[in-house]
């Protein structure tokens, strides 16, 4: 074999080496970029948000059945209007997430007209567009009531079809049960004959 012979294979090894180490490199940077997608999805899951489904009717027309909702508890303290899910330790619901608006919180006074289907936060009577029927029903309820500290009165818009705070079966809600407010309706839910209105993507009533 000649020095030229040497050489070519002297350059042909080294070519191959320099492929190798391309792919590895980009092979590197492949793993890199999907580890950097996995964490960062991670932290977004715990940190700022996540997805959960609505179950049922009860905050109808804001919310309907399988809608797909975008919530966090980042930073986040329950104010009056907002739309929570939060997971209710009684009997019925135990650990079952539940959707619902928050009317009162820690320290204000609620009371309900049933028979016009009024409702006063502290003497105040609230104006509340979102509802979708009138708060006629009592379940269990007795006002005027006080909301203790870390906890708040929360019902749906629906409210001749939601089991809420009127109810024993829900109660007053412990803020430390709250998983965050409802931000954005990410995916609407289907109807009966399976159509999405994508008029509904964005933000919530």
């Amino acid at each position: 074999m000649n020095d030229l012979d040497d050489m070519d294979d002297e350059y042909q090894d080294q070519a191959a080496q320099e492929r190798a180490q391309k792919v590895r490199m980009e092979l590197y940077d492949w793993i890199q970029c999907v580890v950097t997608a996995i964490i960062c999805g991670v932290l977004v899951f715990v940190f700022i948000g996540r997805t959960i489904g609505v179950d049922g009717i009860s905050m109808m027309q804001t919310l309907r059945n399988s809608d797909r909702v975008i919530m966090s508890n980042l930073f986040y303290t329950p104010d009056n209007g907002d739309i929570v899910v939060f997971r209710s330790p009684t009997e019925r619901f135990h650990g079952v997430p539940l959707v619902k608006r928050v009317i009162a919180t820690e320290g204000q006074t609620i009371d309900i007209a049933f028979e016009t289907g009024e409702v006063f936060i502290n003497g105040v009577l609230c104006d509340e567009p979102f509802t979708y029927t009138m708060t006629t029903g009592q379940y269990d309820f007795e006002g005027p009531l006080t909301i203790p500290d870390g906890h708040i009165f929360v019902m749906g818009d629906n409210r001749s079809n939601s089991t809420d705070s009127r109810s024993h079966d829900v109660g007053l809600v412990d803020t430390r049960y709250i998983l965050g407010k409802v931000l954005f309706i990410l995916i609407p839910g289907a109807d009966e004959l399976g159509q999405r209105d994508w008029t509904r993507f964005g933000l919530p009533g």
